[in-house]
C-alpha cells in the first residue's frame, strides 16, 4: 500500500521505489524524444505519475454511484479499524464484520472526490470487474459494495501476508525457481483475466499480496481501479498505468491486452535483478527509456543468472506487442513450467 522497495541498486547503495496507490493512477504522456542516454548510477526514485486533466463533463452530485439500494448499513454491519493504505480517491481501512468478528479489508470512496463522469463509471467498472472475477483464486475476492450519502464501501478480501517484495526480502532465501514459480501464478492469472475479457492495465508489485505469513501462501492479486473489458481485436487509447510498468505501445496510445504482458516482464525482470529494466530520475526520460532503451541483460547481476531466464525476459519485453511471446507460450516456457529447468541457487540478495 505504500512505497516498496523494489531493490538494492548495485552500481550504488540506493533503493528504487515504486508509488503505490491503492486505486492507481491514470497519467498523459508528453511528447517524448530521447534527448540523452540515462545515467542509471543517479537514479534514487521517480515521481508520481502525471494525473488527467478533469473532461469537461462534470458531475454535480454522485448519488447514487452503485446504481442500487443498499439493503444494508456499511456502519451498521461492519467497524473501521486501522488504516492500509490511501490512494487518489480510496482509502483503504481493516473492516470488522461485527455479528462474526471476521475481517476484511475495505477501501472507502469519498463521493465528494467523484467529480468526473469518468470517475463514476471508473468506479462502477472497478466492482463490476471484481465481481466478473470472483471464481479466481488468485484475486482478492469482493464481499460487497455498500454506499451512504458521504462514501461508497468496496468490502473485499484482507491479505495479511504482505506485499510481494517485502515478503521476498524479509525470507532472505529467493531463487530462480522461486521467481519462476511466482512468475507462473502472475501470467496464469493475467491468461484467465485475458480469457474473460478483462484487462489489468496496472501490473506492479505494489498489487500483488500475499494472503497470510505461512510458507505456501497463495498470492493475490488486488486493485482493478484501471482494469477495463475488452473484446477480441479491440485496441485502446487512454494513457493509464504506473510509469516503470507501463508498455511501450500504451505510450503511443494504441494497445491490447498484450500491455499486461510486458507489464508482467517487467516484474519479472526487477524479481531476477531487483531493479525495474527501465528507470530514470523524472517521469519523462522513464517513458523515453521504456520507448527506446536498451535492455541490459549484461551488468550485475546476470552474468550469474541462466539463459534461460533472460530470455524469456527478452520475449516479454518484446517492443512489438504483435511478436510479444504470449501467455500460453509463457506458461510452456522450459524455465516458467514445474518442475523445469530454473536452477534453486540462491540469488544475490
Amino acid at each position: 500500500m505504500g512505497n516498496v522497495c523494489v531493490g538494492k541498486c548495485k552500481l550504488k547503495s540506493v533503493f528504487i521505489q515504486s508509488t503505490s496507490d491503492t486505486t492507481g493512477f491514470c497519467f498523459q504522456s508528453q511528447n517524448l524524444s530521447v534527448s540523452s542516454n540515462t545515467n542509471r548510477k543517479h537514479v534514487k526514485e521517480t515521481s508520481v505519475p502525471i494525473l488527467n486533466k478533469p473532461p469537461k463533463q462534470m458531475v454535480m452530485q454522485a448519488d447514487n454511484v452503485l446504481q442500487k439500494k443498499s439493503e444494508d448499513d456499511f456502519m451498521e454491519v461492519f467497524t473501521l479499524g486501522r488504516k492500509l493504505g490511501e490512494g487518489r480517491f480510496g482509502t483503504v481501512f481493516v473492516s470488522i464484520e461485527k455479528a462474526t468478528g471476521k475481517e476484511y479489508a475495505c477501501k472507502v470512496i469519498e463521493k465528494r472526490k467523484l467529480i468526473t463522469c469518468e470517475d463514476v463509471e471508473g468506479l462502477r467498472r472497478e466492482i463490476q470487474i471484481m465481481h466478473h472475477l470472483i471464481a479466481n483464486p488468485n484475486v482478492a475476492f469482493i464481499q460487497d459494495a455498500y454506499e451512504d450519502s458521504e462514501a461508497v464501501y468496496i468490502v473485499m478480501e484482507f491479505c495479511r501476508g504482505g506485499v510481494l517484495f517485502d515478503t521476498i526480502k524479509e525470507h532472505g532465501h529467493y531463487t530462480e525457481k522461486e521467481a519462476a514459480k511466482l512468475l507462473r501464478t502472475i501470467v496464469t492469472m493475467v491468461q484467465s483475466f485475458h480469457s474473460l475479457g478483462v484487462m489489468h492495465r496496472d501490473l506492479k508489485p505494489e498489487n500483488f499480496l500475499f494472503l497470510n505469513h505461512q510458507e505456501d501462501s497463495p498470492l493475490k492479486i488486488i486493485d482493478f481501479g484501471l482494469s477495463t473489458f475488452f473484446k477480441p481485436g479491440e485496441t485502446f487509447r487512454d494513457v493509464v498505468g504506473t510509469p516503470y510498468y507501463v508498455a511501450p505501445e500504451v505510450l503511443k496510445k494504441h494497445y491490447g491486452p498484450e500491455a499486461d504482458i510486458w507489464s508482467a516482464g517487467v516484474i519479472l525482470y526487477a524479481l531476477l535483478s531487483g531493479v525495474p529494466p527501465f528507470w530514470a530520475k523524472t517521469e519523462k526520460k522513464i517513458f523515453e527509456e521504456v520507448l527506446h532503451g536498451d535492455l541490459d541483460l549484461l551488468s550485475e547481476p546476470w552474468p550469474v543468472i541462466s539463459e534461460s531466464a533472460k530470455d524469456l525476459a527478452r520475449r516479454m519485453l518484446d517492443r512489438n506487442p504483435a511478436t510479444r511471446i504470449a501467455t500460453g507460450e509463457i506458461l510452456c516456457h522450459p524455465w516458467v513450467k514445474a518442475n523445469g529447468i530454473a536452477p534453486d541457487k540462491v540469488l544475490s540478495s
